[in-house]
């Protein structure tokens, strides 16, 4: 972890964002060590801590993108979804905060609506993780319920601080869980653990538009009720 001149709890929040672009530089496992050591001070109910992660580079990497690469090129027939990552029959303002973000995304790679094979491959880019080197698989026993994701949520958050502290950056992706089958097959993980979400780490490519542009957020007054003050 750095040694000097640790940024703020705040400083980091502004600074994480989903990199989309990484370079190919490869990460120190011992600082990934240390930085899930660290996270392991996050919170969970009753202390259960039911997060369980498998982080995979090199050949094992590989072999995940190569397996869920043949899933793809299956079209729907090749899906195993674990679990619906939006709701169905989702209405505003979250559809428009969704829908939003995904047009501000192929506005800055300057790729159309009507450009459809430029979509698609953006999107296929999820499943080789942005080029990043390593990749956090986030899963936990089939046991658990809604309270136990959350705790793995803040599991994850804090892993994403920790990361923009010592100058790496990730993308949590629950697109992984489309495929979820496979990924727990290429990852070896028993029937009774269900994947929640991937995590691609590395160093971002600061020269990349995706890079660059601004998620906005919703203001304080969409999502704070403020009682009694």
């Amino acid at each position: 972890m750095p040694a000097t001149d640790p940024l703020s709890v705040t400083e980091a929040l502004h600074a994480r964002r989903s990199v989309r672009a990484f370079t190919d530089t490869p990460v120190d496992p011992a600082l990934l060590s240390d930085i899930f050591a660290a996270a392991q001070r996050a919170p969970s109910g009753g202390n259960l801590q039911p997060w369980q992660a498998t982080v995979v580079t090199g050949d094992r990497w590989a072999a995940v993108k190569d397996a869920v690469g043949a899933r793809i090129a299956m079209g729907r027939d090749g899906y195993e979804p674990e679990y619906d990552i939006y709701p169905k029959g989702l209405t505003e303002p979250w559809e428009a905060r969704r829908f939003g973000v995904g047009e501000a995304l192929y506005g800055a790679l300057g790729i159309p609506r009507d450009d459809k094979a430029g979509r698609i491959a953006q999107f296929v880019e999820n499943y080789r993780g942005f080029g990043a080197p390593v990749m956090l698989f986030l899963h936990c026993s089939r046991i658990m319920g809604p309270p136990q994701w959350s705790d793995m949520g803040m599991w994850l958050q804090s892993v994403m601080l920790l990361l923009v502290e010592a100058g790496l950056a990730s993308c949590p992706q629950e697109c992984w869980a489309m495929y979820g089958k496979t990924v727990r097959a290429a990852l070896g993980l028993e029937e009774g653990q269900i994947l929640f979400t991937g995590l691609a780490i590395g160093y971002a490519d600061k020269d990349a538009a995706v890079n660059r542009w601004q998620v906005p957020r919703a203001g304080l007054e969409e999502v704070i009720d403020w009682q009694g003050f």
